[in-house]
């Protein structure tokens, strides 16, 4: 139970302060949406990218403001459509992406230099970013114009998603590399996506999300810096990628909490000096966790909600799950029912006419006090450990989140936590509803696709290519140049990961039970 009295201690200088200034706990702007709306990033991909590409323009036409790219396992995992590690995968959780031909199609009749694009993409995201800067160059656009967003964030991939290739030190270097080149080259993209997301998704709480988050995101501030780069070039391309769970107050209170906590690391323990080092910019997607096979309807009221809590909490773009995500990829109606709720949200009900609406609150500041205290005690956990990458290597964090999410798997068991449809307020028949269904045939067009590039393009430059890029591995320079050159010779997912694992090796995890 919160009182006035728990805020006894409270200095609002210090606590609350101003919407747009430091420690910006009510928003990084003064005028928050009045002055620019957060942007609908309706996350899309699945079959091949002529496929994904007639959704995008969809969506597009309906009112989305950003681009979101969701791309299938085996894109994500380093490997071509045609390896047999592949069979099966292609094209099921997004889109297929083997080649730069595969990106051209993507984009095809979209102009980059109108559109903000996010993509989901982390072990092979310096693969998937020269891609998307080759096509943009093909466009006739300054890769200097190019505005979006890489998720780029491995670290996490370790503890929550295990769609990692390399070793941590292998990765963090590329990760490093991207910081470095898009400094100089492309200085209006956002070079990672540090994600609480997966974390969350995998069971952690709405604490451990924003300490083991931050715990990643000041390695990668850590490695940038040890590679000589100034903390206020490379901190102003930091973004965020947070989740919207289904307790509102502590969504909203850990949105709050994860602003002000991420100014003072920036400035008290980095020594930033330009205020938009300190800025937490991030993008809330709805909770896939929370979606229910189980009266599907409901589903569109939980999203709203969710919906809520991120845009109260002052997020900068959003994605909302559509109802059908408990059984596939979403279907067309289904997708545009979830963007119509950001826009219902953001024209009809007044919550973005209001800078930080619930601020002041005693129960919510007292929350937000909480939440920040709590994540950076396991943030001083994880510094005397020795920082985010020995904690993943020692299997601290994966078991640190395993634990929460058997522990709320068994409140729910107990009917300790309500799910409605699930273990209460149930019905006996299962409504069906329909859904999208990726036709088996695209995985074999993706294969001839695949097999026509190798035998039209020219062979020797991209041999010379990859051998240039696994030669340079094994060194110390900046391996995006020689990555753009190998994906400019049209060397595919799969080669371009296969020269880097000759020279880094592959991570093999640390058992947790």
């Amino acid at each position: 139970m919160k009182r006035p009295e728990d805020l006894a201690h409270w200095r609002i200088e210090r606590q609350l302060g101003k919407p747009g200034e430091y420690p910006f706990t009510r928003g990084i702007r003064s005028q928050m949406y009045r002055e620019r709306g957060w942007t609908m990033r309706q996350y899309a991909g699945f079959g091949n990218a002529a496929q994904t590409n007639k959704r995008f323009r969809y969506l597009l036409a309906h009112g989305q403001t950003g681009l979101s790219v969701a791309f299938d396992l085996p894109t994500q995992m380093g490997l071509d459509s045609d390896d047999p590690m592949a069979l099966g995968e292609v094209g099921r959780t997004g889109v297929a992406i083997d080649s730069l031909a595969d990106m051209e199609r993507l984009f095809e009749a979209i102009d980059l230099s109108k559109v903000s694009t996010s993509m989901t993409i982390n072990a092979t995201g310096a693969t998937l970013l020269a891609m998307y800067r080759a096509v943009a160059v093909k466009q006739g656009i300054e890769a200097k114009k190019l505005k979006g967003t890489i998720q780029n964030d491995i670290l996490k991939e370790y503890e929550a998603r295990n769609t990692y290739i390399f070793p941590p030190a292998s990765s963090l270097r590329l990760i490093t590399d991207i910081f470095e080149y898009c400094a100089k080259e492309m200085p209006s993209w956002n070079t990672i996506s540090i994600s609480g997301y997966h974390i969350r998704e995998a069971g952690a709480t709405a604490v451990q999300e924003l300490a083991f988050t931050f715990a990643n995101a000041i390695e990668y501030v850590k490695a940038a810096i040890a590679r000589g780069l100034d903390v206020d070039v490379f901190a102003p391309q930091l973004s965020f990628f947070f989740v919207a769970q289904m307790n509102l107050l502590e969504e909203i209170a850990k949105y709050r909490a994860a602003r002000r906590l991420w100014a003072r690391i920036m400035k008290e323990k980095f020594k930033a000096r330009d205020e938009k080092s300190m800025m937490l910019r991030f993008h809330v997607q709805t909770a896939g966790s929370s979606l229910t096979q189980q009266q599907p309807d409901n589903n569109i009221v939980r999203t709203t909600l969710e919906a809520l809590a991120a845009i109260l909490g002052g997020a900068q773009s959003l994605h909302t799950n559509a109802k059908d995500e408990a059984f596939a990829l979403p279907s067309e109606a289904a997708a545009l029912t979830a963007l119509r709720t950001q826009q219902i949200l953001a024209c009809e009900t007044g919550v973005a006419s209001v800078v930080d609406p619930l601020g002041g609150s005693y129960y919510l500041e007292t929350l937000t006090d909480e939440i920040e205290e709590r994540a950076t005690e396991y943030l001083k956990k994880i510094e005397e450990l020795g920082g985010a990458v020995r904690a993943v290597e020692t299997g601290f964090i994966q078991k640190e989140i395993q634990e929460a999410a058997y522990r709320y798997h068994q409140q729910v068991e107990n009917k300790e936590r309500i799910v409605v449809g699930v273990n209460a307020f149930t019905d006996d028949e299962a409504e069906k509803i329909p859904i999208l269904h990726v036709d088996p045939k695209f995985e074999q067009e993706q294969r001839r696709e695949l097999l026509r590039l190798r035998s039209e393009r020219d062979a020797d430059k991209v041999a010379k290519a990859l051998s240039e890029l696994e030669t340079a591995a094994k060194g110390k320079a900046n391996l995006m140049p020689f990555i753009c050159q190998a994906i400019d010779a049209y060397a595919t997912v799969g080669e371009v990961s296969a020269a880097l694992r000759r020279s880094f090796g592959k991570f093999q995890p640390v058992p947790t039970l």
